[in-house]
């Protein structure tokens, strides 16, 4: 049976470094952000994401086809690792759920909102995902799963026994590949690489953790207290 491993994430966050990490395990098919133009379609998103023109027009924009088609797929490994934002699950029947192994990724919002404000500069809680990721988690938790929650720090801080911990939960072994890769591009990466990628085509394994420093956009005071409730309730942090 094919292992269908959902890492639901937010923005600015290293899922796509988890993607290429598990991009070099052999019996693996990586999949990012197929529910993308759903997400743009149903939303305003469309009107400030940017490159959302092209995501619409290279992407299946029906969300439920995704699910059947892409996540549902048929593929030529026993592995599956598909790279999710959370708050792309919009208007969608979340049952899928039942029969996909979920992980949730986050990183502390303090660092994060620093990050996303090169990309979105007035972002609101609906494009940086805690309060989705704490419903997700409650959802999951109501249909008799205990998801993983990752902090991204933790990642970067030992990555191997993350990965470990990740590859336990998912039931497979750990593959030392996982801790490194190629410089550059991925065929897999989504059209909107060259928006968002530039940190990670530039890396060859997981970069130390380094916390932003400077002062914290003022705009973003607010959002960032709410944020940190979220975060701290879903990772029991604080």
């Amino acid at each position: 049976m094919t292992k269908r491993v959902c890492i639901w994430s937010g923005p600015r966050n290293i899922s796509t470094a988890l993607m290429y990490s598990f991009a070099q395990r052999a019996d693996t098919t990586v999949i990012d952000e197929p529910l993308y133009a759903h997400y743009l379609t149903s939303t305003k998103a469309r009107e400030y994401h940017p490159g959302s023109g092209e995501v619409i027009a290279d992407q299946e924009n029906d969300g439920q086809k995704v699910i059947d088609q892409v996540i549902f797929g048929e593929y030529d490994t026993p592995v599956v690792f598909i790279k999710h934002m959370t708050h792309h699950l919009v208007d969608l029947d979340l049952g899928f759920l039942k029969d996909t192994i979920n992980i949730i990724l986050t990183r502390d919002p303090n660092d994060m909102l620093r990050s996303i404000v090169h990309q979105i500069p007035e972002p609101e809680m609906k494009d940086v995902g805690y309060a989705a990721h704490l419903e997700l988690k409650e959802y999951l938790q109501a249909l008799g799963q205990q998801p993983l929650v990752v902090d991204s720090k933790d990642v970067l801080m030992d990555p191997e026994r993350k990965l470990r911990e990740l590859c336990a939960y998912v039931d497979i072994p750990f593959d030392e590949g996982m801790l490194s890769w190629a410089a550059g591009a991925r065929p897999e990466d989504g059209i909107w690489a060259k928006h968002w990628y530039h940190n990670v085509h530039r890396s060859t394994g997981f970069q130390p953790y380094t916390p932003k420093t400077g002062p914290f956009p003022e705009h973003l005071k607010d959002l960032l207290a709410e944020s940190e409730r979220c975060y701290k309730k879903l990772t029991g942090k604080g």
